[in-house]
This record gives C-alpha cells, sequence and structure tokens, in this order.
C-alpha cells in the first residue's frame, strides 16, 4: 500500500524573531510490511540497511522495542524526485492489531547531512514529548524539548514538532495533509506542482537561514555528530 500525502508545511521562528515559512508539499506514506519502491534504504538510518523494515526494526531493537507478528509498520517521508532527496523528517508508526500505536520513531535530518532518530510512545492523539539532543537550525542550541504529535487516519495527517526551551515555545513546524490514492493522476498533478519537491524545500529552509543571519541572529557552532547508535 503506497499512498500520497498531500499537505502544507509549515514553519514558524517565534523567538527572538519572528519569520516563517508555508508552502505546499507531498509526501508518500508507505506499508513498510508489504513490498515498495518508494521510500530506499541508503536514504535513512544509517544508510546500510537491507530493507526500509530491516532499518526500522533494527533502531526499534536498539531501543528495547520490537514488531510483533500481528503488527502493521507505516512510514511517511519524502522520495527520490529527479534523483534528490531531503527529508528533514520521516516518521514511522509500528500499530498494533487493536489499532493503538505501540511506539514510533521520528528520524531528523538537518541541512549539513547529520541525522538523528528518536524513539517516543505516542498517546492515543499522537502526542507525546521528547528531549532535543540535535542540532537542527545553525540558531538554536541543542537543549530543550520537543513536543511532537504524529497521527493519521485513513484520509488525514498531522506531524508537528514543537520546540521549547525554558518553557518557552521558540519554534514550530508542521505538515498537515491528505491521504490520497496513488494513482496516475493524483501522482502527475504532485509532480506538477512540485516537480522539485525535496530541493525546493532545502532551497527555502537555506533561504530562511540566510534572512535570519542577514539580520545579525546568533550562530551557533555546530558539533560534532557521531553516528548513532542503532543506525544500520
Amino acid at each position: 500500500m503506497v499512498k500520497l500525502a498531500k499537505g502544507v508545511v509549515l514553519h514558524q521562528r517565534r523567538k527572538p524573531l519572528k519569520h516563517g515559512l508555508k508552502f505546499t508539499n507531498y509526501m508518500w506514506f508507505v506499508d513498510l510490511m508489504q513490498p515498495q519502491r518508494k521510500l530506499l534504504p541508503k536514504d535513512h538510518f544509517g544508510g546500510e540497511a537491507p530493507s526500509m523494515l530491516d532499518a526500522v526494526e533494527n533502531f526499534a531493537r536498539s531501543r528495547g522495542e520490537s514488531i510483533e507478528a500481528t503488527d502493521k509498520l507505516f512510514a511517511i517521508a519524502s522520495a527520490r524526485t529527479n534523483g534528490y532527496v531531503f527529508n528533514p523528517l520521516s516518521v514511522y508508526w509500528c500499530i498494533k492489531s487493536g489499532g493503538r500505536t505501540r511506539w514510533a520513531i521520528l528520524e531528523i535530518h538537518n541541512t549539513y547531512g547529520d541525522r538523528h532518530a528518536h524513539l517516543l510512545h505516542p498517546d492515543d492523539k499522537g502526542a507525546a514529548v521528547i528531549n532535543k539532543e540535535f542540532y537542527v537550525s545553525p540558531f538554536f542550541t541543542i537543549d530543550g524539548e520537543y513536543k511532537t504529535r504524529t497521527f493519521f487516519d485513513e484520509k488525514h495527517i498531522v506531524l508537528s514538532v514543537n520546540l521549547y526551551q525554558n518553557s518557552v515555545q521558540v519554534f514550530s513546524a508542521s505538515f498537515t495533509g491528505e491521504l490520497l490514492e496513488a494513482s496516475i493522476k493524483n501522482r502527475l498533478l504532485a509532480y506538477l506542482r512540485t516537480p522539485f519537491a525535496t530541493l525546493q524545500a532545502m532551497a527555502r529552509i537555506r533561504t530562511h537561514g540566510i534572512w535570519l543571519w542577514i539580520r545579525r541572529l546568533p550562530v551557533i557552532p555546530r558539533p560534532n555528530h557521531p553516528k548513532q547508535s542503532g543506525m544500520l
């Protein structure tokens, strides 16, 4: 099963400067228990797993979790377009036979080529709180916590990451969209709207950073990010 997730991306910096991004984009929602060719293991986690299922299962196991025989495993991410991909956020869900989420993984990529994943246990509404552990924006320190929401049903999907530092919300990012049949018509329309989807997303994020730098927002030095355990 493969579906097209068409939606709106919002980035909003709240402090010390207010600035935001808003644009339409699309991602791919896939069942990792079934054969699929949209999401490639070389683009996720350590990039060396034989399959996406192996990559996700290995990371979950490294965090003390597993995939049971009756579980379902879903993922949403951007796929390669014209040979290029950039995934600021990929999400993976392990769903029990009764429909509840056993666990989820947030995989974050920054614009420097680093990646980091968090395993979390969302509530029934998809909400969870995790510590910030990864250098993403050059204008934020590596501290604080993320309040996240990772929710989907048959027709809709909501992904949001809100950064709090010293109990104050300083940044929010979200993708809110609808899940569509991956028909030839829907694929063609998505490609015509955003023929270089992930390249366009990268360009917008970099332009956003240049805008902040021109306004003399202090740049935080980027530390070395060693390969995370469980990143097969």
